[in-house]
């Protein structure tokens, strides 16, 4: 099957055309095309043109898209509902599943083995969003915290943005944002056994920057 992968959680706004074997469970997404620009403000300008790019590099039309994949963050609030609803639009137009998956689950994905894993990625505000995993799997977060309060241990080695992992005693894995390959990863199992997906729903973790004054008198 070919799936649109799509994020938006971090500052690179990312898309990319996966193949996915649904019948063999030993087989690995495959990505086709990739597109990554890092760019917070840009999110809106260049996805829809990147994921035109990544269809026509490997040959196919949107109407050969059997199903979408995005990244429902954490991340900040503008970034993140770009690519959410983007995602939701080209499922809507085609009439085809869009699973939403945990972002800093996509990253775990391209980091090789079962040592104990931590993620992080900039939440602003001089904090970042955390998630730990141990065997494969995410056993704390996704939370909010200042780095300052988030303690290393008992994980091994960290991934995610460059500009925060050397904020821990951690080796680093070079898998800084989510991937097209991570993010159909995460949703193998749904996009496999071809289960409905769950609504869309964002992980902001905290409110928006952006309030309406009537909830700044509060």
């Amino acid at each position: 099957m070919l799936v649109l992968a799509i994020d938006t959680s971090t500052p690179a706004v990312t898309a990319g055309v996966v193949h996915f074997d649904r019948e063999s469970e030993s087989g690995a997404p495959r990505a086709l095309a990739t597109r990554v620009t890092v760019d917070a403000r840009a999110h809106a300008e260049v996805l829809t043109p990147q994921i035109l790019e990544c269809l026509a590099e490997s040959g196919h039309t949107p109407a050969d898209l059997d199903a979408v994949v995005v990244g429902v963050g954490p991340g900040p609030f503008t970034g993140l509902r770009v690519g959410m609803a983007t995602g939701a639009a080209f499922g809507d137009a085609l009439s085809i599943p869009v699973h939403g998956v945990c972002s800093l689950d996509a990253i775990a994905a391209d980091v090789a083995g079962d040592r104990n894993l931590l993620v992080v990625t900039d939440a602003r505000r001089r904090e970042v969003y955390w998630a730990r995993y141990s065997g494969g799997r995410r056993v704390e977060g996704p939370e909010v915290v200042k780095p300052s309060e988030l303690d290393a241990a008992p994980s091994e080695v960290i991934a995610g943005s460059a500009s925060h992992v050397d904020m821990f005693d951690l080796p680093v894995e070079p898998a800084e944002t989510p991937s097209p390959v991570g993010l159909v990863s995460v949703a193998a199992l749904a996009l496999r056994v071809g289960v409905e997906p769950e609504p869309l729903v964002p992980l902001y973790l905290r409110r928006p920057d952006a309030v309406e004054l009537a909830d700044r008198r509060k």
